[in-house]
C-alpha cells in the first residue's frame, strides 16, 4: 500500500522557502499571487495494515522523523 504524507509548518511559523518562491513569482509578473506556503509530500509503501495499526504505525513515523511537530503539522492519506 502507499500512503502519502503531507508536511507543512504550523499558521504563524516563518516559513522562508514560501516567501522565496513568493518574490519570485512577483518576479516573473505574477503578482496577483498573495502568499505561498512549502512544505512537502513523501510517499512510502508499506505492507498493507489494518487501518487503527497504520494509522497508529504513520503517526510514529511523523512525530518521531518525518515531521518537526514543534513547527509542523501533518497529515496522511492511503493511495491503494
Amino acid at each position: 500500500m502507499k500512503v502519502k504524507v503531507t508536511v507543512m509548518y504550523k499558521s504563524g511559523v516563518l516559513d522562508p522557502q514560501g516567501k522565496a518562491i513568493l518574490g519570485a513569482l512577483h518576479r516573473l509578473g505574477h503578482t496577483e499571487v498573495t502568499d505561498v506556503r512549502a512544505g512537502k509530500v513523501l510517499e512510502l509503501s508499506l505492507p498493507k495494515l489494518p487501518k487503527g495499526q497504520l494509522e497508529k504505525k504513520m503517526k510514529a513515523m511523523c512525530e518521531e522523523l518525518l515531521a518537526n511537530p514543534v513547527i509542523e503539522d501533518f497529515r496522511f492519506e492511503t493511495a491503494e
